[in-house]
């Protein structure tokens, strides 16, 4: 539904919209990035943006967080073993690091149902596959999206890395705003961007509260940009931004989508 199932069309259209985004010299230690989620000729250009400045670094483990589209639940749920089988071969799940996470308690709970049919997270290992070819994952989809759960889960996930010598990439997966007119779109979207430029997560939060912006993974967005924040990286930079309206023609209701990342800038 989101991408060909047939490998070498998959490959061809990742690499494809790497070569069609620009790259951006980021000097400094990456720690996380924001990538959209949609069908990938809707917003693949958009995310190979934020994947293409992965092509020179490497990581162990990949943390993408993910919101649920299909059910609603409290905390986070990790699906704990195994992998995810892609046209691209199986991405293999860190299970070392999922069980340290698992024994600390809390928001994290094994819950294989919540990824069942959730393209949210799904969508990101294709392009993950890509650019960084060897990587095991930490897959997790948040349910509850409040405040309070972003800062548990952003210490649970900050004290198991403090734990481990791997390095680790944190992805936060989200679209913007939904199904108003361009303009409006334009707006709501520009406040989001801004706060991200700024680097700026309680401004983020005011912002969201107050329905001067929205996001269908605003719990992994904030998660990641506090994650970020505690592995040291102090900016951000909105790499990409477009709507679907820029893709369709029809600007009548768009979707919008963004890549940023955030990386620790300096000593």
């Amino acid at each position: 539904m989101f991408y060909p199932a047939d490998p070498k069309a998959l490959a061809r259209d990742v690499e494809l919209y790497l070569e069609q985004a620009l790259p951006a010299e980021i000097e400094g230690e990456i720690k996380g990035l924001i990538v959209p989620h949609a069908g990938y000729i809707y917003s693949g250009s958009v995310a190979a943006w934020g994947y293409k400045v992965l092509l020179s670094r490497s990581y162990d483990t990949v943390i993408v967080i993910a919101p649920s589209h299909r059910s609603y639940f409290e905390g986070a749920a990790i699906q704990e073993q195994g992998g995810y089988r892609m046209p691209l071969g199986i991405v293999k799940i860190d299970e070392e690091f999922a069980a340290a996470l698992l024994k600390r308690g809390g928001v994290v709970q094994s819950n294989i149902h919540a990824h069942q049919g959730e393209h949210s997270l799904e969508v990101q290992l294709p392009f993950l596959q890509v650019v960084l070819k060897d990587f095991q994952l930490v897959p997790l989809i948040m349910g509850a999206q409040d405040v309070a759960l972003c800062e548990k889960l952003a210490l649970a996930l900050f004290e198991v890395m403090r734990e481990s010598e791997k390095q680790v990439l944190v992805v936060g997966s989200t679209d913007l705003s939904h199904y108003y007119p361009y303009n409006h779109a334009l707006e709501l979207d520009g406040e989001v961007a801004r706060n991200l430029n700024d680097f700026d997560v309680q401004g983020l939060i005011r912002d969201l509260g107050s329905d001067k912006c929205e996001a269908c993974g605003a719990g992994p967005i904030i998660t990641t940009m506090m994650v970020s924040q505690k592995l040291g990286a102090n900016a951000s930079k909105v790499l990409k931004y477009a709507n679907s309206g820029d893709v369709s023609g029809d600007k009548a209701s768009v979707v919008g989508y963004l890549s940023a990342v955030l990386y620790r800038m300096g000593n």
